[in-house]
């Protein structure tokens, strides 16, 4: 890690951390030459309430990530959470742990327009009092082709739908089945990156900050 003075000149140097055990939330920042100093999952019920509309869902989830995380530190350190939803209309579509509900999910999307919510929230911990708390939204859409009792059969068989909301990954196999995407295919995949980098330069300037 950088030292004390590379990224605050006189103040300790903040940690960035993840607060995300997503491979894939990893690798995004790494595109953008951002490696956390520290990755830690959150213990975060992710069920829907009663009644919850998928947007407020999405935003409830990724900041209840980042307190979550931000509470645990005593250093100082800037928390960045993060959660995607996927919703056909006010449905929610869960995340497919099994191969029905892969397949549920896969039946349902075929053919249809849905959207991907992704909200990423940075929180910075009590210790980091110059930091600033913000966060963004981000909605696109997403259009599956229509979808043949075979094709799910061969998307549910690569299986790398497991863990992934609405039961697939735009990254992986399903792309041979996405007819258009509308919005931020980074948000769609799981983390919306200019929103994101946008999000730290609003961070306090500071030289060697996290991103140019």
């Amino acid at each position: 890690m950088a030292s004390d003075t590379a990224r605050t000149g006189t103040q300790a140097c903040p940690a960035l951390v993840l607060a995300s055990a997503s491979p894939r939330r990893l690798d995004l920042l790494s595109q953008i030459g951002i490696v956390p100093d520290a990755v830690v999952s959150a213990d975060v019920d992710e069920e829907p309430r009663p009644g919850e509309m998928p947007r407020p869902l999405s935003e409830r989830l990724a900041r209840a990530k980042a307190d979550h995380v931000a509470n645990l530190r005593a250093d100082p350190a800037l928390v960045l959470g993060a959660d995607t939803v996927v919703a056909v209309g006010r449905r929610i579509l869960p995340k497919a742990e099994d191969e029905a509900t892969a397949r549920r999910c896969l039946t349902l999307l075929s053919g249809r327009r849905h959207k991907v919510i992704t909200t990423v929230v940075l929180r910075p911990t009590k210790a980091w009092e110059a930091g600033r708390s913000s966060e963004r939204v981000v909605e696109s859409t997403v259009i599956f082709a229509r979808l043949t009792n075979d094709h799910i059969d061969a998307l549910i068989a690569q299986g790398d739908w497991r863990g992934k909301a609405g039961g697939y990954a735009i990254q992986g196999a399903a792309a041979a089945h996405i007819r258009q995407i509308g919005g931020s295919y980074s948000a769609v995949v799981g983390l919306p990156l200019f929103e994101t980098a946008q999000l730290l330069r609003g961070q306090i300037r500071r030289e060697g900050g996290w991103i140019a």
